[in-house]
């Protein structure tokens, strides 16, 4: 009787614990994606500043063209 109650104690306990696994690991996964989206959005920013920065280099190059003839 005693055994039976021990092992389903340890079963519910084992469970929990599965179940936080898994809530870890979502909430690991969750993390993750979020951290990309972050990334992929900050990639996004630093290309525009990029492309803005070619911009202006080849707007300044034609005004000293344009000064020099």
């Amino acid at each position: 009787m005693y055994r039976s109650l021990i092992a389903a104690t340890l079963l519910l306990l084992a469970g929990c614990g599965l179940a936080e696994v898994g809530a870890a690991g979502a909430t690991a996964a969750t993390s993750k994606a979020e951290e990309l989206k972050q990334a992929k959005q900050t990639e996004a920013r630093v290309q525009q500043q990029i492309d803005a920065a070619y911009e202006q280099a080849a707007q300044q190059r034609k005004a000293a063209e344009a000064a020099t003839e």
